[in-house]
């Protein structure tokens, strides 16, 4: 259970901040959203692996970091931390948090940025984090953190930086209470499942998992 509060705490807090940040157009967004994704695995990682993100956890599964039967519970524990952070947001602002492409991107360059991107967290997490020839690291955090930060300063004006799943399924559902629409849900289960998966066969090629 302590694994499944965890991932849900993580998650919530990661979309708590993307969405206040993003909301209120606080300048620089990408710097918390990267820094409380740290601090969140700094945070959890001991207990759970700080995945907080199904496609990560999609991708330590095929790398065998994490046993099969845990991968759904894990996911849901992300998807309803989300879903609850996307609830705080809108009582704290008073508005949705909507996630989208870029107005005029098409849904393939949408779909690309997301799977390139969240390839590069999830070799992140694969090598920074689960590999045993960085063991015992200390900067695994801020690995992970900067790597998101920076995909949200590249690319959220073009598919919105999410490289998450849960991060896109709890704002768009809880956005439906404001006439949002699930129109570009499957964005950000695809291209990030694409990326994770995509990710452990470059893991692979570099070691065989290290171990």
């Amino acid at each position: 259970m302590a694994k499944y509060v965890t991932e849900f705490t993580g998650a919530f807090f990661l979309v708590l901040t993307i969405g206040l940040t993003v909301v209120q157009e606080v300048p620089l967004a990408p710097l918390a959203i990267g820094s409380a994704l740290m601090v969140m695995v700094y945070m959890g990682g001991h207990v759970s692996g700080a995945h907080y993100n199904p496609a990560v956890s999609v991708a330590l599964t095929l790398a065998g970091k994490l046993k099969r039967r845990e991968l759904l519970p894990y996911a849901a524990s992300q998807i309803a931390g989300s879903l609850v952070a996307a609830f705080v947001v809108r009582a704290l602002v008073g508005d949705y948090l909507v996630v989208s492409p870029g107005a005029g991107v098409s849904p393939g360059v949408a779909l690309l940025a997301e799977a390139l991107f969240t390839a590069a967290l999830a070799l992140v997490v694969l090598n920074v984090a689960t590999d045993a020839r960085t063991e015992g690291n200390s900067f695994y955090g801020l690995a992970i953190g900067l790597t998101v930060m920076t995909g949200a300063f590249a690319v959220g004006g073009i598919s919105g930086g999410v490289f998450n799943p849960a991060v896109g399924t709890g704002p768009i559902l809880v956005g439906l209470g404001g006439g949002g629409s699930v129109g570009d849900l499957w964005l950000y289960w695809v291209g990030p499942v694409v990326g994770a998966v995509g990710a452990v066969g470059v893991y692979r090629v570099q070691g065989r998992g290290g171990a």
